[in-house]
């Protein structure tokens, strides 16, 4: 007798289990948004295995700056597996694709109708009959860790519905030291959230910060994280962060589609980290800089990991246009860009191509760089690569010093839109040296110093390596 019970207790116990690890969180749309905000492009559903289906609400977002298109964005939070159903609304289907193909996402096509399993977050763009600009983006989070007291003095909490500055200075909301900001992932923030000059900030949650003048900005601040939030349309950067230290940006999403509208810029800032986010911008998705503004110093200690990376304008990637040119220059140093996917890069100026781009003026001094597993989709135009010592008249005040002790470590690119790659530096004060392509690979074809036509390597240059040789 004891030992059936304590086998129906192991049994209790097992689906109470599994009941934990199958969870799946879907958040209140606020109701002026519900006819402002929808894109119906697409029907999307989830459910947990077994159960009915529950309708998502589909935003619209805008993307693109050439021409400007209207795409669709859904998000959730779930544990465990989660069953996922997209149905095209408009036009037959006749091919489906979801990216990155990294995840190697399976799904099966009825109809209008594509249907896949996840048993992980991910961030997807769903594209039907090839289209990129009128696409679905699919955020699956995983579950929140940490809720805080809507009373907690140290709190600054908003609940679902739709939230505005009071005093609308700009649209700010200012944040004071020591203070976690939570967005319900039913919450709307109609203005930019403000971390100046301050310090222990967390900012935090799974909702949206809605077409602001810049999402968020850090200054002349530290230890600031920020996880979790999308933002959508901003007029200016999504992430702006000026002479600050101790950065966390995680889970971040953005949407941009105005002239300037980076994803993360950040100027004279270091100890960064910056872990699975989603950047679709129309400028660069991520800028790193020396001596801006009113911000001084260099760069250092950043690193950029498990991301996706989408530039409908400008470079996915960017390190050194700006500095400082009053005495000896910046140096921006011990920068690691690990593990991302890149959907796409469309610039038609050859002075703001590459997608890993170093782009080296201001006697800004770059060096201890490293680029490693990195996938790069076919894109629209550009280069895959650009390193450059360079005096740009539009923004520079005076040339670059020296590019040195850069790695690119398994690197593939698959496509036939890129124009040739560039190594070049400027002077013999404005060099780039200690240059080392590791299993770089385009077309599955390993990159070699002699293929031009792939690869070019002007003056200026030192110590160009290329392994296996």
């Amino acid at each position: 007798m004891i030992r059936i019970h304590l086998g129906i207790g192991l049994l209790f116990w097992l689906l109470s289990v599994q009941l934990c690890a199958q969870q799946l969180v879907i958040y209140p749309v606020p109701a002026g948004v519900l006819y402002s905000q929808h894109n119906d492009d697409y029907t999307v559903r989830v459910r947990k295995p077994g159960e009915p289906w529950r309708d998502l609400f589909e935003y619209n977002v805008q993307v693109d700056l050439d021409k400007v298109r209207d795409a669709s964005m859904v998000f959730f939070d779930f544990s465990g597996t989660v069953e996922v159903a997209v149905r095209k609304n408009n036009g037959l289907v006749q091919t489906a694709q979801i990216r990155p193909l990294s995840y190697q996402i399976q799904s099966k096509q009825e109809g209008n109708t594509l249907y896949f399993t996840l048993t992980q977050p991910r961030k997807l763009s769903i594209e039907f009959n090839g289209d990129k600009l009128q696409n679905l983006h699919l955020f699956a989070n995983p579950l929140e860790t940490e809720i805080p007291d809507p009373n907690d003095p140290d709190v600054i909490y908003f609940g679902p519905g739709i939230h505005t500055p009071d005093d609308k200075p700009g649209d700010v909301f200012r944040i004071p030291s020591n203070k976690t900001v939570y967005i319900d992932g039913g919450a709307v923030i109609r203005g930019k959230l403000v971390c100046d000059k301050v310090k222990n900030v967390r900012i935090i949650g799974r909702g949206i910060i809605d077409q602001p003048q810049r999402g968020i900005e850090i200054t002349h601040s530290e230890h600031v994280l920020v996880d979790g939030i999308i933002v959508r349309n901003p007029q200016h950067y999504t992430v702006y962060g000026g002479r600050s230290t101790n950065i966390t940006i995680r889970n971040l999403k953005s949407f941009s589609c105005k002239g300037w509208s980076d994803g993360i810029d950040l100027m004279s800032c270091s100890d960064v980290l910056v872990d699975d986010v989603f950047m679709r911008n129309s400028d660069d998705c991520i800028a790193l800089y020396g001596h801006r503004w009113d911000y001084y110093g260099g760069s250092r200690n950043i690193v950029v990991k498990n991301s996706t990376l989408w530039a409908d304008v400008a470079h996915p990637t960017n390190l050194g246009l700006h500095g400082d040119t009053r005495s000896v220059g910046d140096t921006l140093e011990n920068i690691t860009f690990s593990n991302l996917d890149i959907l796409e890069h469309d610039e038609d100026d050859p002075d703001y191509q590459g997608c890993l781009a170093i782009s080296c003026g201001d006697l800004n001094l770059i060096r201890n760089v490293t680029y490693e597993n990195i996938r790069v989709d076919d894109f629209e135009e550009g280069k895959l690569i650009s390193l450059r010592v360079l005096y740009n008249k539009k923004y520079n005040t005076g040339p670059g010093r020296n590019i040195e002790t850069i790695t690119f470590r398994n690197i593939s690119h698959s496509g036939s839109m890129a124009n040739p790659s560039i190594i070049e530096g400027l002077s013999e004060q404005g060099m780039v040296r200690g240059v080392t392509f590791e299993n770089v690979r385009i077309n599955g074809k390993l990159l070699h110093k002699t293929q031009s036509n792939v690869l070019q390597i002007g003056a200026f240059t030192q110590k160009i390596l290329f392994k296996p040789d």
